[in-house]
């Protein structure tokens, strides 16, 4: 049984960071590209990074560019999303999901986590 547990979130201020972390178990996680979507309340999901299954390829959404560094760690089934430079844009449930193939697009995601949140005030 594939379980993906995000943890990390919170409440920050606009302009700090904060680290999410996804634990994966149940799947060979090296395998697997990895994923961190987000939704904001009466909206879609949205893609926010992804991750190669080596990690040496890494694509971001334009809002976070510059700011959202995605990052795994194959020895211990994880993947991390560190945000620095948050904006209340920003805030949202955010989710991390595993695919075979990196994708985009929240259909080319096979397993997802339950999410964490995250608030960043004004």
């Amino acid at each position: 049984q594939v379980q993906l547990v995000e943890s990390g979130g919170g409440l920050v201020q606009a302009g700090g960071s904060l680290r999410l972390s996804c634990a994966a178990s149940g799947l060979t996680f090296s395998s697997y590209a990895m994923g961190w979507f987000r939704q904001a309340p009466g909206k879609e999901r949205e893609f926010v990074a992804a991750v190669s299954w080596s990690g040496g390829s890494t694509h971001y959404a334009d809002s976070v560019k510059g700011r959202f560094t995605i990052s795994r760690d194959n020895a211990k089934n994880t993947v991390d999303l560190q945000m620095n430079s948050l904006k209340p844009e920003d805030t949202a449930d955010y989710f991390c999901a595993a695919t075979p193939h990196i994708s985009l697009t929240t259909p080319g995601y096979d397993y997802w986590g339950q999410g964490t949140q995250v608030t960043v005030s004004s």
